[in-house]
C-alpha cells in the first residue's frame, strides 16, 4: 500500500520513545467508560429482553428480576474493583487465574475470554442491526447481514488507527444514548408513578397465583431460568480490568472510577428497562425487539413526535451496540498479547504496529467475528445462546483465585473484607454459570464450549512447542561454561576500513555467543572487528508507559555491553548499536543501513532457527525474522549471511 494512502487510512506512526505518546493515547475515566463501559451498558438492549421473554406469562416476577439484576451488577463490579487494585497493570481474568490458580487455569480463562470477546463483537453488531431494522421495511431485511459485515470492517480500520482515535469518534453516540434513555426510563417511571399501587397489587396477586399453580420450587425455577437467560447483561464488566493498560495515570484510580460509572449506569438502565416492561405491559411482537415495543407504547400519545423519538432512540441503541464492539477490539488483542508473551499463542500476537496497536490481534478478532456472523446468519437468538457462557467461566475463576489469595494471606490487613466481597461474588458467578450451562447447552451453547475447548487444546500444543524449542536452546548455554575468565582488555580502536562482522543478537546468552564463535570458525582471522546489533522491541507486555520502555532499553544495552566485553576477553575489537521500535525487521533494516555506511566492508550475520520438517504449524509460530531482514538487506545491496541453528528438541512438524 502506498505510504500516503496508508497514513491517510491508518494514521502516521507514533514515536515509542516520546513520553508524550503515552499520555496522548491513554484514556481518562470518561473516555474509558465509552470504550470499555459501552460493552456492559449496551447489553441493556438484549439482556433484559431475553430475561423478560423467558418469564413467559409470569411477568410479575420482573420486579424481583430487576432487583436481582442490579444487585448482581453491583456485586461483580465491586469484586472486579478489588482485582484492579490487586493487579494494577491489567490483564484481568487471565492474569488473575494464571498467578493465583496456576498457568493451566490461566489458559482456560484466557481462551474463554477470547471466544467471549469475539461473541461480544458479533452479538453487539447483530443486536444493533436488529434495533435499526425493527423500524425499517421488511423488504430491507435481506441486507442486514451485509450491513453488519460492513460495520465490522469499519471498526477494524478504526482500531488499526488507534484506541483513542476510535473511542473519541464514537463518544458522542454514547452521550446521545444516555440522554435518550434518561428520557425513556425517567419519563416512563414518572408517568406511571400513579399506577404503582395497581401494579403492586397485580404483582402480589400474580405471585400468589403462581405459588398456587407451580409451587415455590416451580416458581423459583422460572425465575432462575429468566435470570440465567439474561446473563448477557453482565458481560463486559471485566472489560475495565482487562484494559487497564490504556488508562490515564493514575491507572488504578481511573479504572475504579470507570468501573463505578459503568456499574451504576448498567444497574439503573437494565433494572429500569425491566420495570418499564412490566409497567407498560410489553409483550413480544414478531420482527421487533422488546425495546422497540416499549418505545412505541411510551410515545403512544406524542403525536408527530412519537415515531422520530422511537427511531432516534433505537438508532442510538444500535450505535451504542456498535460502540460496544470496541471492547472486543480493545481487550481481545490485549488478552492475546498477554497469552503470547507467556507462549500460549504465537509470539506475533504480542507485536505492536507503528500505531502502537496489536494489529494481528485486531485483524484476527474482526475475522473471527465475521465468521461467527456468517455461521449464525446474524440471528441474535442463536448468538445470545452462544454468548455469556465463557464470561462466567472467567468470572468464577477470577473470584476463586482471589478467595485463594485472601485465604493464604493470614493476618494481612483487609483479609476479612476481601473474603466478604469475593465469596458472595464467586457464589453468584458459579451459580449463574451452572444455570447458563443447564439452560443453553442443548440450545446451541455446546458450540461455545466446543470452540473454547479446541482453543485450549491449540494453546497447549503451542506452549509445548515453545517449551521444546527453549529446552533445545539450553544446550547452547553450555558454551558459556568454557569461556575465558580473564579480564576484558580494551583493544585498539575499530577501523571502519577493515572487514567488519555485524552480528544481530537478542538477549545475552548461549545463542548469541554460539553465533559469534561460528563466525570466527567460518572466517578465521578475517574480520578485524565485530559490531553487535540489537533491537529493543516494544511489545504488548512493554506497552505500559515510558518507564517500561526505559527498562527495555536498559536491558538491551546491558546485553550488548556484555557481548562487547566477551569479545574483548577474546582479544577482538568490538562495538555495539541498538534502536527501539515496535517491529524488529523494519527497525533493524534502518539501523543496518546506517551501519553499512559507517563500515563499508561489513558483512551482516543473523541466526536462523531451523527444523527437520517445517510444516504450517511451525511457520505460524515463528516469524522468520532473519529471512525477512536478509531479503531486505540484500535488496539494498548489503551482504547478509544466515547462521543455521538446529532446534533438536522441537519435534517433527505435523
Amino acid at each position: 500500500m502506498p505510504t500516503r494512502l496508508k497514513h491517510a487510512i491508518f494514521g502516521r506512526p507514533r514515536d515509542v520513545q516520546d513520553p508524550k505518546t503515552y499520555h496522548s493515547i491513554a484514556l481518562v475515566a470518561l473516555l474509558a467508560w465509552v470504550g470499555l463501559g459501552a460493552d456492559g451498558l449496551s447489553s441493556s438492549a438484549y439482556g433484559p429482553d431475553e430475561s423478560f421473554r423467558a418469564l413467559g406469562e409470569h411477568t410479575y416476577l420482573a420486579v424481583a428480576l430487576a432487583g436481582a439484576t442490579a444487585l448482581t451488577v453491583l456485586v461483580i463490579s465491586v469484586a472486579y474493583s478489588q482485582i484492579i487494585r490487586r493487579f494494577p497493570f491489567g490483564g484481568g481474568g487471565y492474569v488473575v487465574a494464571s498467578e493465583l490458580l496456576g498457568p493451566r487455569f490461566g489458559v482456560v480463562s484466557g481462551c474463554a475470554l477470547l471466544v467471549d470477546y469475539v461473541l461480544t463483537i458479533s452479538v453487539s453488531i447483530a443486536s444493533g442491526a436488529d434495533q435499526v431494522f425493527s423500524v425499517l421495511p421488511a423488504a430491507w431485511h435481506p441486507f442486514k447481514l451485509a450491513v453488519t459485515s460492513g460495520v465490522i470492517v469499519l471498526l477494524v480500520v478504526m482500531n488499526l488507527r488507534g484506541v483513542k482515535e476510535s473511542v473519541s469518534i464514537l463518544a458522542p453516540i454514547f452521550g446521545l444514548f444516555l440522554l435518550s434513555h434518561v428520557v425513556l426510563i425517567g419519563g416512563g417511571l414518572l408517568t406511571h408513578a400513579a399506577a404503582v399501587p395497581r401494579v403492586a397489587h397485580e404483582v402480589s396477586h400474580g405471585f400468589s397465583q403462581g405459588l398456587g399453580t407451580l409451587g415455590a420450587l416451580g416458581l423459583f425455577a422460572v425465575f432462575v431460568r429468566a435470570y440465567s437467560m439474561g446473563a448477557g447483561t453482565y458481560t463486559g464488566i471485566e472489560a475495565v480490568s482487562n484494559g487497564l493498560q490504556i488508562m490515564r495515570e493514575p491507572k488504578v484510580r481511573t479504572a475504579t472510577r470507570t468501573m463505578l460509572l459503568m456499574a451504576v449506569s448498567l444497574a439503573v438502565t437494565a433494572g429500569g428497562i425491566l420495570l418499564l416492561y412490566l409497567l407498560f405491559h410489553v409483550r413480544p411482537e414478531p420482527g421487533k425487539t422488546m425495546n422497540a415495543v416499549l418505545l412505541e407504547r411510551f410515545t403512544a400519545g406524542w403525536g408527530a413526535l412519537g415515531h422520530p423519538f422511537v427511531a432516534f432512540t433505537l438508532a442510538m441503541e444500535a450505535a451504542l451496540l456498535f460502540v460496544a464492539a470496541q471492547a472486543g477490539f480493545i481487550d481481545g488483542p490485549r488478552v492475546m498479547g498477554n497469552m503470547a508473551v507467556d507462549s500460549w499463542l504465537p509470539h506475533r500476537f504480542a507485536q505492536l504496529s507503528d500505531r502502537l496497536t496489536a494489529q494481528d490481534g485486531v485483524l484476527l478478532m474482526g475475522g473471527a467475528a465475521l465468521a461467527t456472523l456468517f455461521y449464525t446468519r446474524g440471528d441474535i437468538t442463536t448468538l445470545v445462546t452462544m454468548y455469556s457462557i465463557n464470561v462466567f467461566v472467567t468470572f468464577s475463576l477470577s473470584q476463586a483465585g482471589m478467595i485463594r489469595y485472601w485465604i493464604r494471606e493470614r493476618g494481612r490487613e483487609g483479609r476479612r473484607r476481601g473474603l466478604a466481597i469475593h465469596l458472595p461474588a464467586f457464589g453468584l458467578c458459579a451459580g449463574i454459570l451452572g444455570g447458563v450451562l443447564y439452560e443453553k447447552l442443548e440450545l446451541g451453547g455446546w458450540v461455545t464450549v466446543a470452540v473454547t475447548g479446541a482453543l485450549v487444546a491449540l494453546c497447549l500444543a503451542v506452549r509445548r512447542h515453545y517449551d521444546r524449542v527453549r529446552d533445545g536452546f539450553r544446550r547452547l548455554d553450555d558454551v558459556m561454561a568454557s569461556l575465558p575468565d580473564a579480564d576484558a582488555v580494551d583493544p585498539a580502536p575499530m577501523d571502519p576500513r577493515q572487514p567488519t562482522a555485524v552480528l544481530l543478537v537478542g538477549g545475552y546468552g548461549g545463542l548469541g555467543i554460539h553465533a559469534m564463535l561460528s563466525v570466527q570458525r567460518l572466517f578465521p582471522d578475517h574480520f578485524k572487528s565485530f559490531v553487535f546489533v540489537s533491537i529493543g522491541v516494544i511489545d504488548a507486555a512493554a506497552m505500559k508507559g515510558v518507564d517500561e520502555v526505559d527498562r527495555v532499553r536498559e536491558r538491551t544495552e546491558e546485553s550488548l555491553r556484555r557481548y562487547v566485553q566477551l569479545a574483548h576477553k577474546l582479544g577482538l575489537k568490538a562495538g555495539w548499536r541498538m534502536e527501539m521500535g515496535t517491529e524488529a525487521v523494519s527497525t533493524a533494516e534502518t539501523l543496518c543501513r546506517a551501519i553499512a555506511k559507517e563500515y563499508p566492508r561489513s558483512l551482516f550475520f543473523m541466526g536462523k532457527l531451523i527444523f527437520l520438517k517445517e510444516g504450517w504449524f511451525f511457520r505460524m509460530l515463528h516469524n522468520n525474522t532473519a529471512e525477512q531482514l536478509q531479503r531486505r538487506l540484500q535488496f539494498e545491496g548489503l551482504n547478509t549471511m544466515l547462521l543455521p541453528i538446529r532446534a533438536l528438541n522441537a519435534g517433527p512438524a505435523t
